[in-house]
Formats: structure tokens, C-alpha cells, sequence
């Protein structure tokens, strides 16, 4: 067992004064479900936006939390490292989860998720579609195609599985490399689309199904090659979406993660549902490398100058660095909803 921690006193009297308040150590253990944005925070706890506002600038200052803004917004979380992270992570393991403050904390915070994902889902099912055509706003999608088959290569694979499927376009683009292959979506406007999609491409062996990208009903090492496109800046947490991604990767298996670098775009989340804009390469670099994949190889494909509100594509490939077993993999039954 590791020995505990040893920090400095100042860094500890810091954090611990800094933690002290009914309000601050709420806050704490908000964040420590995960990031959120100063409005998430303020609907929780029913308190005005100055008032949440200066407590985490006091929590950030003592180095318990960090910031980072996005845009018009601002996204909070635990520290990843550092003394005040050890501090936050000490304070919040000693915390009661029964504590009914806590815990109506809590069930507050999972209506502000489910707001979150039906907001999206009203979305996807008044633009399922329309959805090829928005993602016109970034590089050619020939390109974007071409760059995504470049990075997979021609080599076959047994099980594919497209995370946030959509219109089933990513099925369509690879499925003849996989014996068995396999999207879940969310919508199910989206997956009606997709069934008609793959059905005229001829890709009559590929299953859409109904599904959640941070609970994927299928065992750990069912695919040798999941791809994640144009999803990860919908979710709330896309660091759970990649370690849920790596969960269901076979030894040696790859995923490819297509989605923005960081823009300023603001337009697309006041209009179109997206959480995060854009990602910075070694946000998601090390959101992969956190869920045991090895660095992703990286390749970015900017929109054209004269275009202005033109995007870049980023492409992350990663690999499970397990070794990878020569003989062929049984047949995987998936358990995924209807």
C-alpha cells in the first residue's frame, strides 16, 4: 500500500481554511462528480452567481480546484495534481455520501445532467436530418473522410463498434474492414436515419442500437477498433466517454477520436448543443493515456482561411499497448437495447 501523502502546513492550513464553509465544501463535493460550469453550480444550490463566484475563486486560489475557460463560459473541477489536489481528495474521501445535504446536492446535480442530455436529445431529434449538412462547417468531409481511412488503414478488424453513431455514416465508411460492426446512439431519430443510410449503402450486416456512451452494454475487449466522431463535444464528461471507449478495446485494439480543436465558435452551443468547444491536443491525449491507451498519434485538418467559420478536425488514434493475441476472438453476443 503507498504511503500517505506528505504536504507542506501551509498547503494543508490553506486548504483546510479554504474548504471550511458549509458552501465552499459543498462545492468540493460537487466537483468532485465531475466538471461544472459556474451555472450548473449556482441552479444546485440555488444561490446567485456572485456569491458561487466567490467561492471558487477562493477554492481556486487555495489549489483545491482549477478553472479553465471555454469561450463565454468557465468549467471547474477537482485539482489533477499538486498539494491542494492531495488536500481536495483528502477532504472529499473523508465525506459521508449519506450526508443528506450532500445527497440532495446530489440528486439536484443529476437533474441539471438530465436537463443537459434532453436538451441535446430535443436537439438531435429536430436536426437528425440535417446532421451531415451542419457538419459542413468544417473541412471538406471528403478530407475528413479520406484522413479518417488513412488512420485506420485497410487492415481488417473482427468487431467494430461507432460510438454516438448518428446518421451511421462512420458504419458506412469502414464497415467493410469488420466482420461484425456495430453503432449506438442516443437518439433514436438518429438511429432511424442510420438504419435507412446503411440499408441504401448496402451495409445490410451493420447493427444501430440504442445505446450510452458511458455505459456501453458489451464485456470488456468485445472491439478491436471503436471510433468516437463528432460526439465528445456533447458530453458532459468526455474523459468517462474515452475510459468507457478503452474498456470495451481487445489487447492491441485502436481508438480514433475525430472531433474540433479548441474554436470560438459560441453560436454552436447557443444553437446547437455543444458543451465544449473544441479540444486542445493534449486534453485529449491525456484523457486516453488516464484510461491505459498508449499517446495517440495526432493529425489536424484546418478548414480553408477564407472560410471563417470554418473548423479544424483533430484526429487522435490510440492503441491499447497490451499484447495483442494472434488467435482469432470468439463471437461476441452484445447485450445493447433495442
Amino acid at each position: 500500500m503507498p504511503s500517505p501523502a506528505r504536504l507542506s502546513l501551509g498547503a494543508v492550513l490553506a486548504g483546510l481554511k479554504a474548504a471550511g464553509e458549509a458552501t465552499r465544501l459543498r462545492l468540493l463535493a460537487l466537483l468532485g462528480s465531475g466538471e461544472l460550469t459556474v451555472k450548473d453550480l449556482t441552479e444546485i444550490l440555488a444561490q446567485s452567481q456572485p456569491r458561487v463566484s466567490r467561492h471558487l475563486k477562493l477554492l481556486t486560489d487555495a489549489g483545491l480546484i482549477e478553472r479553465y475557460p471555454e469561450g463565454a463560459w468557465v468549467y471547474y473541477r477537482i485539482a489533477g495534481d499538486g498539494e491542494g489536489s492531495v488536500v481536495a481528495r483528502s477532504i472529499l474521501a473523508s465525506l459521508d455520501p449519506a450526508d443528506a445535504v450532500l445527497a440532495r446536492d446530489r440528486q439536484r446535480l443529476a437533474a441539471v445532467k438530465t436537463a443537459h442530455a434532453e436538451a441535446a436529445a430535443r436537439y438531435f431529434g429536430a436536426n437528425a436530418a440535417n446532421w451531415d449538412r451542419l457538419r459542413s462547417l468544417h473541412a471538406p468531409e471528403t478530407a475528413v473522410e479520406a484522413a479518417i481511412r488513412a488512420a485506420v488503414g485497410e487492415r481488417p478488424v473482427q468487431a467494430l463498434l461507432d460510438i454516438g453513431t448518428g446518421t451511421g455514416r462512420m458504419l458506412e465508411l469502414l464497415g467493410d474492414l469488420a466482420v461484425r460492426s456495430v453503432g449506438i446512439d442516443a437518439s433514436h431519430e438518429m438511429l432511424s436515419i442510420a438504419r435507412v443510410r446503411l440499408a441504401e449503402a448496402g451495409r445490410d450486416g451493420a447493427q444501430v442500437r440504442h445505446g450510452d456512451v458511458y455505459d456501453i452494454q458489451a464485456p470488456a475487449g468485445a472491439f478491436d477498433l471503436v471510433v468516437i466522431h463528432q460526439v465528445l463535444h456533447y458530453l458532459d464528461d468526455p474523459a468517462r466517454a474515452i475510459r468507457e471507449a478503452a474498456r470495451v478495446l481487445r489487447p492491441g485494439g485502436r481508438l480514433l477520436v475525430v472531433d474540433f480543436a479548441p474554436h470560438g465558435l459560441e453560436f454552436l452551443r447557443a444553437e446547437h448543443a455543444h458543451r465544449r468547444l473544441g479540444f486542445a491536443h493534449d486534453q485529449i491525449a491525456g484523457w486516453c493515456e488516464a484510461a491505459g491507451l498508449a499517446r495517440p498519434e495526432i493529425r489536424d485538418l484546418a478548414g480553408t482561411a477564407e472560410a471563417a467559420t470554418q473548423l479544424t478536425v483533430t484526429l487522435w488514434l490510440a492503441r491499447d499497448p497490451r499484447v495483442e493475441i494472434a488467435a482469432e476472438p470468439a463471437p461476441v453476443r452484445l447485450a445493447l437495447g433495442a
